[in-house]
């Protein structure tokens, strides 16, 4: 008779395309909602500090719940966490949107939906990341994070004109709506579709406290040299992007002209990139030694982030957005699937926790230290330094012997 796990392992195809439809569904009527609450704080404030607000908001809660998520990851079914959290956000949308109907619609109900939202997106995003493992085969990890990756870019490109051309002709209370329908849509396809079964530390009884496991899933990280300096690599990596990734628009203004059709076409540009990226790794697979495919992409980032501070011409500044939007999830994907494969089972949760507070703090941590200074020097002397920073990062990332060693390929067993 066969077991759950060994009917998993061959309809691991049905199951990933089902768990990747479902999360794509989910993405884009938040992705949706996201853009439509953004634009109408932008549109009825018209205050930098209400938009600022809004950020914080949803940065905030994420950044917090990462490390306590990725526990919950770790000792509880991941799928149910899934359907918990976009059961949580749907809820919390379609109470935003009757009390919208019923004329409450006070700004500061937007900001806690915010943050609601990401305190969901911080449940989720451990989880996401170590169930992958348990439905896709390790030699396809790469194929499949990279096709994620693709979906994903497909839908940052698409949601904002979506979101645009609804609130056209459609009030911003319809658009609620159609984020809880495409939760339910989720949240019935990974329910009622998706056969997994339940990873071996949550199958278990607890025997020890949620503290406990917190401290544990501390001790392996700092106790793990890859992991240490996996981490170290990418927080400094974060940092010295924040110029390129929000500072961009901002120089456009500045050096070409403040048209908005140029603000829309950098963004089309990153998102054309990162679509064609992401085709690219699923099918290349990048380097037998992934930290090499990561070294690669860091320098494209580099040299693409140093071009964008010296090009004259407008579309030469598009074509290395694009470039640099390619880079991205060959960057990405290699790093996601080195966590997949190199973590034991059980800290996969609490790895990805860590990996989401350095993802959701070092950017906005390098716009505290490089915002102010756009104010005094020029933004184009900004992204030329970290452009050149980054290069010489991938140097030491390529010379690392503990990180050469971990990002071989895996052996047979």
């Amino acid at each position: 008779m066969k077991t759950l796990d060994h009917v998993q392992k061959e309809n691991w195809l049905k199951n990933i395309i089902l768990f990747l439809s479902s999360q794509t569904i989910s993405l884009f009527g938040s992705s949706i909602v996201q853009y439509a609450i953004m634009w109408h704080i932008t549109l009825t404030t018209e205050s930098g500090l209400m938009m600022t607000l809004y950020i914080i908001c949803g940065f905030i809660p994420t950044f917090i719940l990462s490390p306590v998520a990725g526990v919950w990851a770790d000792r509880y079914n991941r799928k149910i966490l899934i359907v918990l959290s976009d059961g949580l956000i749907a809820l919390a949308t379609l109470i935003l949107a009757i009390l919208f109907l019923m004329g409450y619609d006070s700004i500061w109900l937007l900001f806690v939906m915010a943050a609601i939202r990401a305190f969901g997106s911080g449940v989720q995003m451990p989880a996401v990341g170590a169930i992958l493992p348990q439905i896709v085969p390790k030699e396809k990890l790469t194929k499949v994070n990279g096709i994620n990756g693709s979906i994903q870019a497909v839908i940052t490109f698409v949601s904002p004109a979506v979101s645009a051309g609804l609130l056209t002709w459609a009030s911003i209370e319809i658009i609620f709506f159609i984020d809880v329908i495409t939760a339910v849509i989720a949240i019935f396809t990974l329910l009622v579709f998706l056969k997994i079964s339940v990873h071996k530390k949550a199958a278990e009884k607890q025997t020890t406290s949620y503290f406990s496991d917190f401290k544990q899933g501390l001790h392996y990280v700092t106790n793990h040299d890859f992991l240490k300096t996996f981490f170290l690599f990418f927080a400094v990596f974060f940092v010295l992007m924040a110029p390129a990734a929000f500072l961009t628009p901002l120089q456009v203004t500045r050096s070409f002209g403040d048209d908005v059709w140029r603000l829309t076409a950098i963004e089309i540009a990153f998102s054309i990139g990162m679509m064609v990226g992401g085709g690219i790794i699923a099918s290349w697979g990048g380097f037998p030694n992934k930290i090499k495919t990561l070294g690669l992409a860091s320098v494209i980032m580099g040299v693409s982030t140093m071009a964008l501070g010296v090009v004259p011409l407008f579309w030469i500044y598009l074509t290395f957005m694009g470039i640099f939007g390619i880079a991205m999830p060959i960057f990405n994907t290699p790093a996601t699937v080195l966590l997949q494969e190199k973590v034991e089972e059980e800290y996969l949760g609490r790895v990805f926790g860590v990996m989401g507070m350095i993802s959701t703090s070092m950017m906005p941590l390098g716009m505290i230290i490089f915002g102010p200074i756009a104010d005094l020097i020029k933004i184009e002397w900004l992204l030329l330094g970290t452009g050149l920073l980054i290069i010489i990062l991938a140097v030491f990332l390529g010379r690392n012997k503990v990180l050469i060693e971990a990002g071989k390929p895996m052996k047979e067993s």
